[in-house]
């Protein structure tokens, strides 16, 4: 049997949730050596193919272990993103324990630190008397609102959706939020989703602890809750560990991304205004096309990547990559040709890092997904937030109205399906976060976040001091809890 310390992860088949969840588990071999990993993979139909050049990246001490892919074809053709993550974790539970024991019977396991959509695992490992633990990529307000989520839902009348409650909604410890700005998974009560959701929120209490990818300087409202007794459902205290923040590490190879980053060696510091909504975001067509002539009205330079083909689904290209990508298909016609000189659009992936590091990248306009806010703050590029689906408008509402390092339009850039937002409009709180008063406010507010950011992961910083502490805890375990 193998004598190091050995933890299992069980992951979602979601490239941004897996990198989170192994960037976790580099940090920690990274610390401490004498620890082994091996990742554990639900797939849809086959692996995925963007997390491949990323898993084979991985230092030796990490290994991954695709499971058998699940087939799809008997939900209907609507079935939500959160629904069928969750389906897909569910339908490979007999593959997860199978993997577990292979584990137990050749190594030292002593821990499963799981995805939250990756939960029903909590109970494989309590069946096979090894530590169990939550690995939550997201805020800790993400987190606080799910501790919460029963007594909020009992708050709610039944013919009720939080989208349509008047005023704000109080979250233990964090700023107050409309209920159009909680999850997507929270506006239909009725939905498969939203029960999923409260089934998934009560098993995160069957957990040893959780850690959430977060720092206490950047949340401690929501974490000082958390470990409180009092505010949620069985009014005991949780065993909260905020180890982030946690982003993609690791040099990047230039070559890979090399046009845009030739083009922003050419630009002057701070001129750029970097736009991207992640993997897996998308926008209609008409939505692209006012963002594209807002960007043209501004006058500002930018850099915008991903971009996909139109469509009415902002997360259609979360599991399935567009089949569609040729630019000039959807840009406003002539677009390109009269920006050529300050701007450059591309449908490829860029190297998101390292574009937030240049010093030509001035500010993001992002989707608001968890990953791209800590790399921001961790860069100390301000933003401006345009969230698309699942948790991201919870994010804008902390990040705008909370923190005060992103801004938002004024009718509200928050939500995919409210309207159109018009290029006018768009120019506006570009020019604000690029070039105002309030924008230069938000720029320093940042700037104190990045620095708050790089302590808490020094060697002696709140967070490396948190994951080191579990980290002895484990390895003293041998199989009694």
């Amino acid at each position: 049997m193998e004598t190091k310390t050995h933890v299992a992860l069980i992951s979602i088949p979601a490239f941004s949730h897996q990198v989170s969840i192994l960037e976790f588990a580099k940090r920690l071999v990274h610390l401490h050596p004498d620890f082994h990993v091996t990742c554990i993979i639900p797939t849809i139909e086959s692996a995925p193919s963007a997390s491949v050049p990323f898993l084979r990246a991985l230092p030796p001490a990490i290994d991954h272990v695709f499971l058998p892919p699940v087939s799809f074809h008997d939900l209907p053709e609507k079935t939500s993103l959160q629904v069928q993550l969750q389906l897909a974790v569910s339908r490979s539970i007999p593959y997860v324990r199978e993997a577990l024991r292979s584990l137990i019977a050749s190594t030292n396991l002593v821990a499963v630190v799981v995805d939250p959509f990756a939960n029903e695992a909590i109970e494989l490992a309590k069946e096979l008397n090894v530590l169990s633990y939550i690995y939550f990529p997201s805020s800790a307000m993400l987190l606080s609102l799910c501790l919460y989520s029963t007594k909020l839902d009992e708050k709610v009348v039944s013919n009720c959706e939080f989208r349509d409650l008047p005023g704000f909604i109080e979250i233990p410890g964090c700023v107050p939020v409309r209920g159009i700005d909680l999850p997507d998974n929270l506006q239909d009560r009725r939905d498969l989703a939203y029960k999923q959701f409260l089934q998934r929120c009560k098993r995160h209490r069957l957990a040893d602890g959780i850690f959430v990818n977060s720092f206490v300087e950047m949340e401690s409202g929501p974490i000082k809750k958390m470990q409180e007794k009092g505010p949620f459902e069985d009014g005991e205290a949780t065993n909260v560990y905020p180890v982030g923040p946690i982003i993609q590490t690791g040099s990047t190879n230039r070559e890979i991304g090399s046009d845009c980053l030739k083009w922003l060696d050419l630009q002057p510091p701070n001129s750029v205004l970097y736009i991207s909504f992640g993997s897996g975001g998308s926008l209609s067509e008409d939505q692209i096309k006012e963002l594209a002539l807002g960007l043209e009205l501004s006058n500002v330079r930018f850099l915008w990547v991903n971009v996909k083909a139109p469509s009415s689904k902002a997360s259609a290209s979360y599991l399935i990559k567009p089949e569609n990508d040729q630019l000039e298909s959807f840009l406003p016609k002539g677009f390109q040709e009269r920006t050529r000189e300050r701007g450059l659009v591309m449908a490829s992936w860029a190297p998101q890092v390292d574009v937030l590091r240049h010093e030509a990248t001035a500010a993001f306009l992002t989707h608001c997904g968890w990953n791209s806010v800590l790399e921001s703050v961790v860069s100390g590029v301000p933003l401006i937030a345009w969230p698309l689906f699942a948790e991201q408008r919870t994010n804008a509402a902390m990040l705008v109205d909370g923190l005060k390092v992103a801004v938002r339009s004024p009718s509200g850039v928050h939500d995919h399906q409210n309207g159109l937002v018009e290029k006018e409009e768009i120019a506006k709180v570009i020019k604000s976060a690029m070039e105002d008063e309030e924008g230069k406010e938000v720029r320093r507010r940042m700037k104190k976040l990045k620095d708050a950011a790089e302590s808490a992961i020094m060697e002696d910083g709140s967070s490396t001091k948190t994951l080191s502490d579990l980290a002895m805890k484990w390895k003293k375990f041998r199989g009694t809890i």
